[in-house]
Formats: structure tokens, C-alpha cells, sequence
């Protein structure tokens, strides 16, 4: 199995923490950094091969990283010039993809089954799997739903439940044929796409522990979480 880990990006809502570090390098818990452990997950899961798409600061990943034998994983990198978007990597080392492999952003934290998402993904037959997560959202205020100019609908402070996006993915190869390698291509515009043609993507549904180390609240979370976590996120590694 086969994973291609995003890498590339300046990490502006990390700062200052990303200033000269980048974001997948950052430590969790004083010991270990984010990449390293996605790449301890990937080799307990059964991946024996890793893409690393590189940009902002890469060289530094490159040299921590290395050819990830340390991990029993084989790494090679992909370095992007100028920023594509969260799928234009990709586009770029097509020709050396397998048919299916699993794509997933450098700054995730979870304990998410890598390889079922990939089997689920060749399992579908879908274009695109997206690992999903139950958010909720409490609305602090009372909620009105207006028709030319009257309020014909009221709910008090209520919660919005919804499903996001966890940055991991099933993909195939043949869903970026359309597409031109150089040019900037988004998740959101991919996903557009895919429900325009009514390729409707596959949802993976998650339930278990999720951080998206993005924010700086976000990070002293998975800090503070991360002593009575480390057995679960490092099992078998």
C-alpha cells in the first residue's frame, strides 16, 4: 500500500510556531513529531511505501525524514515550486501512483485505521473516499428563518450537527486524468467536480480520536492530551 503525505504548506495559522519549523515537524508531547508519528502509523498499518509532497521548508523534512527506513517505509518526495492547492501535488507524480492509494494532510492526529480507509476506498469503487468526523456547533443566539420579510420559523440556541472533512483520503489515479499537472487544484474543487459529473465521492465515517493541528489551541490540546493518548496513537510501533 501506498500513501502520499501533504507537506507543503507555510503553516500560517500555526505561528509562531511554524516561523522556521515546518508544520508536520512540530513536537507533540516534547517527544515526537507529528510526521514521525503518521509514519509509525502508516508502517504498523501495512503501508511499505510514502510520497511526501514538500514545499515550505521541505529540505527540513527531507533531512529529518530521510529515506524512512527508520520506520520500515520507503520515502520518496515530491517538491513543489509554487503552491497547487491541496491536490495539485499530486497531479505532478501521477505517472508513479499506483491505481489506488491514500492521501492525507502532514498535521492530522488520530487514530484512524489508515489501510481500512484505503480497503474501503478499492471496496466502493468510487472515485474518492473522504474520511469524515461528527462536528456540532451550539448557536449562542436565537435562530430566525425570514421569507420577504417575515419570520415564519425560530429555534432557540440551537446545536448544528454536521460531518467535515478529517484530511485523509482514498483516491485513484484515474480521477486526476482530467486534469493538468502544474495547475492549482483544490480538494473543494475536485469534490465539486466529482458531484457535477454525479460521481458522488464515498464518506468514511470515523468516530474515534481526531486533531487537526491547525490552530494554536488546536496544538496545546494535543500537547496536553498527548501523555494519556501515546499508547493509542503508537500502538504497535
Amino acid at each position: 500500500m501506498h500513501a502520499v503525505i501533504l507537506a507543503g504548506g507555510k503553516g500560517v495559522r500555526l505561528r509562531p510556531y511554524t516561523t522556521s519549523l515546518p508544520k508536520p515537524l512540530v513536537p507533540i508531547g516534547g517527544e515526537h513529531a507529528i510526521l514521525e508519528i503518521v509514519l509509525r502509523q502508516l508502517s504498523v498499518a501495512g503501508f511499505t511505501s510514502c510520497t511526501i509532497a514538500i514545499g515550505h521548508l521541505g529540505e527540513i523534512i527531507r533531512a529529518f525524514v530521510g529515506d524512512g527506513s527508520r520506520w520500515g517505509v520507503e520515502v520518496d518526495y515530491s517538491t513543489e515550486e509554487n503552491p497547487l492547492g491541496t491536490m495539485g501535488p499530486l497531479l505532478t507524480m501521477r505517472d508513479r501512483l499506483p491505481e489506488t492509494f491514500l492521501v492525507m494532510n502532514g498535521d492530522v492526529l488520530t487514530d484512524l485505521d489508515y489501510a481500512d480507509v484505503l480497503r474501503d476506498h478499492r471496496t466502493s469503487g468510487a472515485p474518492l473516499t473522504i474520511a469524515t468526523y461528527a462536528r456540532k456547533v451550539n448557536i449562542d443566539f436565537g435562530v430566525l428563518t425570514t421569507d420577504d420579510g417575515r419570520v415564519v420559523g425560530f429555534s432557540e440556541k440551537p446545536s448544528l450537527d454536521y460531518r467535515v472533512s478529517m484530511g485523509v483520503y482514498g483516491l485513484s489515479r484515474s480521477t486526476l486524468e482530467p486534469y493538468t499537472p502544474g495547475l492549482p487544484l483544490g480538494f473543494d474543487e475536485l469534490v465539486l467536480d466529482l458531484l457535477a459529473a454525479e460521481r458522488q465521492p464515498n464518506a468514511y465515517e470515523f468516530g474515534g480520536y481526531w486533531l487537526d493541528i491547525g490552530r494554536p489551541d488546536d496544538y496545546d490540546r494535543a500537547n496536553a492530551e498527548f501523555t494519556i493518548r501515546k499508547q493509542m496513537l503508537l500502538k504497535g510501533a
